[in-house]
């Protein structure tokens, strides 16, 4: 029963999240033969806030600052 969490910032519209969970389950039944019905995909969104990169938040980065 594999499970795989996908971190990503907010803002991924519902369909390209549908996108990665079903890319990603195929990727796992393909590769590894695992069972679709039990291949568990979970995406957690996080603020842009509260990611950071290089010592800044994702925030600035996109503002350009």
């Amino acid at each position: 029963m594999p499970y795989v969490n996908i971190r990503i910032t907010k803002g991924a519209t519902r369909e390209e999240k549908e996108k990665l969970i079903e890319g990603v389950t195929d990727l796992l039944v393909d590769v590894l033969n695992k069972n679709r019905a039990t291949t568990f995909v979970v995406i957690d969104e996080v603020d842009t806030d509260n990611w950071g990169v290089g010592g800044r938040s994702i925030t600035e980065i996109r503002k350009g600052k």
